[in-house]
């Protein structure tokens, strides 16, 4: 075969197998383990549900390791996936009301919490409940309220800038009562102090205390989120409840999803949202959102960007009332 004809056989045959090999490539991801970040201690929520996730991930896009790096309520782990770099394309974290509450706290962060991230999907919401120790004698919002109004009383939180916490501000403000934040290192510490009746009441997220109101170890006197739990159906609104208190508006609810750096490619978005699907459809996750008193959530890509970036605002609203700036 003539020179001339071998060399134009041979770019052809190199033509062909270029599309082969791109989409080959781009079905590689991932190309490493992939990191779950929780930004709180051990034990929480956050925690608890991550470790869920990853477990059927990994059924879907292979190994998913868990890393908690809790710190200045969720903002240093944040921090550290903003600043992306190598391995910013296998790591995800899971993000909370935390993620908005921190630049309204802390006011010199490295990021912006909207533009300088990809949001992956949410996952989950769940509504936070009031709860005193089971020996408290408050056995309603009102008598807390107007206990409240004449002596100073505690509240505890997973830490500065949690849901947890800022539901406590909220209350405070909306009811003119006198309460001192107790943070804790998250739900892990925060809730022997408040079965012990070290502290006098909490906002605590749903799966940390329902088996403990269950079984009678704490009284549950609301639920924060619009309408009552399927888990809770005796509980009612905070909103309700308290509306002769200055509550009617009184509603949150704690979202978990994922977000990653902005750096992260579209490919590994994709794969990711497709892997989270298959999540989210599967019986045993059903199951588990439904022990932890969760509801599945739809938000993902945009969708997702715009309700991480309203809540961002409401909780400057909260803030300013609280006077936290």
């Amino acid at each position: 075969m003539p020179l001339t004809m071998k060399r134009t056989l041979s770019l052809f045959l190199l033509a062909a197998t270029l599309p082969l090999a791109s989409l080959t490539q781009a079905a590689e991801w991932p190309t490493d383990t992939v990191r779950l970040v929780v930004p709180y201690a051990p034990g929480g929520t956050t925690d608890v549900l991550s470790r869920k996730v990853a477990d059927l991930l990994q059924q879907q896009i292979g190994t998913v390791v868990v890393e908690n790096r809790p710190g200045a309520g969720s903002t240093m782990a944040t921090g550290q996936l903003a600043r992306g770099g190598r391995g910013a394309d296998h790591t995800i974290l899971m993000a909370s009301p935390g993620h908005t509450i921190g630049p309204v706290i802390y006011k010199k962060l490295p990021y912006e919490p909207v533009k300088d991230f990809k949001f992956i999907r949410n996952i989950i919401e769940i509504p936070n409940v009031m709860v005193v120790p089971a020996d408290s004698p408050y056995n309603s919002v009102e008598e807390f309220v107007e206990a409240a109004k004449t002596k100073e009383m505690t509240f505890s939180s997973a830490g500065i800038g949690s849901s947890i916490h800022m539901s406590g501000e909220l209350f405070k403000t909306m009811t003119g009562t006198k309460m001192t934040h107790v943070p804790f290192r998250g739900s892990g510490e925060a809730l022997p102090a408040l079965l012990s009746g070290d502290v006098d009441v909490s906002f605590e997220n749903m799966p940390t205390v329902l088996s403990h109101i269950q079984s009678g170890k704490l009284k549950a006197l609301a639920v924060t989120s619009k309408e009552a739990s399927p888990y809770l159906p005796d509980v009612e609104p905070l909103s309700k409840v308290g509306a002769d208190l200055g509550l009617g508006d009184f509603v949150t609810t704690a979202w978990f999803g994922l977000i990653a750096d902005d750096q992260m490619s579209d490919q590994a978005v994709e794969t990711l949202q497709t892997a989270l699907d298959k999540v989210m459809d599967d019986q045993g996750f059903k199951d588990f959102a439904a022990q932890i008193g969760g509801e599945p959530a739809t938000e993902e890509g945009d969708s997702f960007r715009d309700y991480v970036a309203e809540d961002v605002q409401r909780w400057q609203r909260v803030a300013g009332q609280a006077e936290l700036n």
